[in-house]
């Protein structure tokens, strides 16, 4: 039933490429949310995977490279269909990358070590669910932003500006709870709420950055095409933080 729950939800994402692409060159109109239909699907089944994945192993799949991204990618498509359901600012365009982040980040997962291991000491404590989630979140909604961002720069659309605003907006505050809920957990595990291990200290870098992209269209008007690339431009910051910090630096995140 896992195997099965993950394949179809990489299928079902496949296929959301296919809807992806109708939606975006036919006048769907009302019918537009027939065409998320495998999306929605795919979601479904990857939330599923996950359920089942906790249930096996009695404890939350956050603990590794695989497992994040995993929910990775359920989380950056959960935030996609709430505003593509029960908002006015998604436009079809975005259908087919969402299609497509799912369908890279479950493809990259497949090449990683799926295998179901017990949690290492460091990551035997409550606060791995309220810590990782709250991360992996921000990392979603900013996934958002950078796709948003891309196609706008592609074929320019106020739609997609005020998303990829919006999504910035909750990214920046799921990492401030992120990075908070770090440092209590660090103390509680190590004694010291910052020690400049390179996860935090890139952790930190991403929370300035965005920080300032907030503050530039905010008080500086900064919009169109220079918020578009400064939005794109920042997902360089959470790929490092996120995949490069782990294989590149050395400190205590290196069991992720």
């Amino acid at each position: 039933m896992l195997n099965l729950s993950f394949n179809a939800a990489f299928a079902c994402y496949l296929l959301s490429l296919l809807a992806g692409v109708l939606a975006w060159t036919l006048k769907t109109g009302a019918k537009r949310k027939f065409f998320s239909l495998p999306l929605a699907a795919g979601w479904i089944f990857n939330g599923l995977y996950l359920a089942l994945r906790w249930q096996i192993s009695g404890r939350a799949p956050l603990a590794n490279q695989f497992e994040s991204i995993i929910f990775l990618v359920w989380g950056t498509i959960g935030f996609f269909l709430i505003f593509f359901y029960f908002s006015s600012l998604v436009p079809d365009s975005l259908l087919f990358p969402a299609g497509l982040f799912a369908v890279l980040g479950f493809g990259a997962a497949s090449l990683l070590d799926g295998t179901i291991e017990p949690l290492v000491p460091a990551l035997q404590s409550n606060w791995l669910v309220i810590h990782v989630i709250t991360i992996m979140l921000g990392y979603a909604a900013l996934s958002l932003a950078f796709l948003a961002a891309c196609i706008f720069l592609w074929k320019g659309s106020q739609m997609l500006e005020n998303f990829s605003c919006k999504t910035i907006q909750i990214g920046f505050w799921f990492l401030t709870l992120g990075i908070i809920t770090g440092s209590v957990w660090a103390n509680s595990a190590w004694g010291s709420y910052w020690s400049w291990d390179p996860k935090e200290t890139w952790s930190l870098v991403t929370w300035i950055y965005y920080a300032l992209v907030i503050h530039l269209r905010r008080t500086r008007g900064w919009k169109e095409k220079r918020f578009a690339w400064l939005a794109a431009a920042g997902f360089v910051f959470v790929l490092f933080t996120y995949f490069g910090v782990n294989y590149l630096l050395a400190g205590l995140h290196s069991y992720a």
